[in-house]
């Protein structure tokens, strides 16, 4: 019988891990820091601010939407995008939380 092996960890472990896959490229890590730095909602096209095709940014920005981390709301032609600042806080939260539980061996030298 096959079955998902992510039902073998805890719901906030599986959390962490969903959000952390929505960051694991370069290009979405970008997009998430644009965003961030214009402290505002961008409509229209990204793409124009980013050293990426314009295909690609609307590639990660559905990866982005899809994880919850961004909004975008369609107003006619184009769509407004906006970081999601509850997503953001869970994030940062979760992040915060995971990182701390974690402690370098000395024997390791970290």
């Amino acid at each position: 019988m096959v079955y998902a092996k992510t039902n073998l960890f805890n719901d906030q472990l599986q959390e962490t891990a969903r959000l952390f896959k929505a960051l694991a490229h370069p290009a979405r890590l970008q997009i998430i820091q644009y965003l961030a730095e214009t402290r505002s909602c961008i409509t229209g096209d990204i793409s124009e601010h980013l050293p990426l095709s314009r295909t690609t940014v609307n590639q990660h920005l559905a990866e982005l939407k899809v994880a919850g981390l961004i909004i975008g709301t369609v107003k006619g032609a184009k769509t407004n995008y906006c970081l999601n600042p509850e997503s953001v806080r869970k994030l940062k939260k979760l992040a915060n939380e995971f990182l701390a539980g974690i402690e370098c061996n000395s024997i390791l030298n970290c």
